[in-house]
């Protein structure tokens, strides 16, 4: 029988946060382990995105294979004519199950999974009062909640759906035993592609007290990179994310921040290791593939943002671990990859036929030179192994990411390097389809350097 898969995604978990990478202040022992045992793709990106709900674009990308100018306008929906991850794993005989949050339309949902529980079709609420679905074989997902209160706001607003609220117990808990429930009762008699994406670290950051207690943010070190604000207008400096925390931004307030982020991860950890004993228990672990991602990083006070719309390395840069039958244990790769690229790289692992639609390639056997990067309508870039160009409309910024991986030091002032990075900056813009896209668009148009 051909080996299962279980892919977990978690939502704003950005590149360097796992212990064994290098975090010597996050605890992450279940992730460590998954590291020794699998292989870490240590430069895993995502392209940005084309509006400020970052993860919806990413997460149509990972389910599609296809890059971000080929979605739809923002990837909320993904196109019939798109296959997807679990629609091909469930036309090639897999039982395809879903828990958590799914960010890309119902009718994307629907054809690609034969059961689920606790699905979410949202982008964000408050852990511990989650509004979620029971599978429904019709696909029909229309009962409605009544007016719930939204936690991080004054406001009230209507529930688009779900039809229970298990009060009381975190997303991360709540998710993890209805896939704990799923592997434990699951049919043995065909393989299983299990999609299992948490809704943390996402903010509100509200976590078990035992893991908030395992940080003492007066104790968390305060990124090198840290600003009391950015230096100039992104045009994004009053999005959502932006307006976690005050401006300007103060050294006590990010370390409770970064505090409070890593506790979301340790509670993440802590749900990785009972689900992987789990697989052991019921003997499934030796021929289970394991993917695990995060859909988007985050700034939480470096450069004197809070979010993921920029283009700076920690928006960009993921998590991406794969380990099981056929795959190395205990390597790290360099290699440029997009989580597009998940879902090529799956299909080459179980011996299914990629579908024609699928743009991303097999991360175990292609290094991106160079990656093309945006960011709603008003930041795009470039980057290979050594530079970053990063253009806005309100100015450019050139660094040098091998002496400076920080990227404190803006080298704008080299012409010759800003011109030979801008030429493969509209290289990239030309291949990519950007001019067709609105964004691409509007920003273009707006560029006159």
């Amino acid at each position: 029988m051909k080996p299962n898969i279980l892919f977990i995604l978690t939502d704003d978990q950005r590149c360097d946060t796992i212990h064994a990478l290098g975090n010597d202040e996050i605890q992450t022992p279940h992730l460590d382990a998954l590291v020794a045992r699998g292989t870490t793709f240590t430069h895993a990106h995502i392209p940005g995105g084309t509006c400020a709900a970052i993860c919806m674009p990413s997460r149509a990308m990972i389910h599609t294979g296809r890059a971000l100018f080929h979605l739809d306008r923002v990837g909320q929906q993904l196109p019939a004519a798109h296959a997807t991850l679990g629609e091909t794993f469930r036309q090639a005989g897999y039982e395809t199950y879903h828990v958590g949050k799914w960010h890309n339309g119902r009718p994307g949902f629907v054809r690609s999974f034969t059961g689920g529980d606790e699905i979410f079709f949202g982008g964000m609420w408050d852990h511990w009062n989650v509004p979620a679905y029971r599978f429904d074989p019709t696909g029909k997902y229309d009962s409605q909640l009544p007016m719930i209160e939204n936690i991080w706001t004054s406001n009230k607003i209507t529930l688009r759906g779900g039809d229970h609220v298990t009060a009381g117990r975190h997303s991360t808990e709540l998710f993890l035993d209805a896939a704990m429930n799923f592997l434990r009762q699951r049919r043995q008699d065909r393989p299983f592609y299990l999609n299992l994406a948490f809704l943390a670290p996402h903010d509100p950051r509200t976590m078990p007290e035992r893991f908030r207690a395992m940080y003492d943010p007066a104790r968390i070190s305060l990124p090198a990179n840290f600003l009391p604000e950015h230096p100039f207008d992104t045009g994004n400096l009053r999005v959502r994310d932006e307006l976690l925390a005050a401006f300007p931004r103060t050294p006590d307030e990010i370390r409770r921040h970064i505090a409070e982020y890593y506790a979301m991860i340790s509670h993440l950890d802590d749900a990785l290791g009972r689900l992987l004993a789990c697989l052991r228990e019921t003997g499934q672990l030796d021929n289970t593939i394991l993917v695990f991602a995060g859909d988007n990083g985050l700034a939480v006070g470096q450069h004197g943002l809070m979010g993921k719309q920029n283009l700076y390395e920690h928006s960009i840069r993921v998590p991406l671990i794969f380990a099981g039958p056929g795959i190395p244990a205990g390597q790290r790769r360099d290699a440029f990859v997009y989580l597009l690229d998940i879902f090529p790289t799956l299909c080459d692992l179980t011996g299914l036929p990629t579908p024609a639609t699928v743009e991303g390639r097999n991360v175990f056997t292609h290094d991106r030179e160079w990656l093309y990067l945006a960011c709603c309508d008003g930041i795009r870039g470039v980057k290979n192994h050594r530079h970053k160009l990063i253009e806005y409309r309100q100015g450019t910024q050139v660094f040098d990411l091998q002496a400076d991986p920080l990227e404190r030091h803006n080298l704008a002032g080299d012409a010759a390097l800003v011109a030979a990075l801008r030429r493969e900056l509209l290289r990239w813009r030309d291949e990519s389809g950007d001019l067709q896209h609105p964004t691409g668009q509007q920003f273009w148009s707006a560029w006159t350097r």
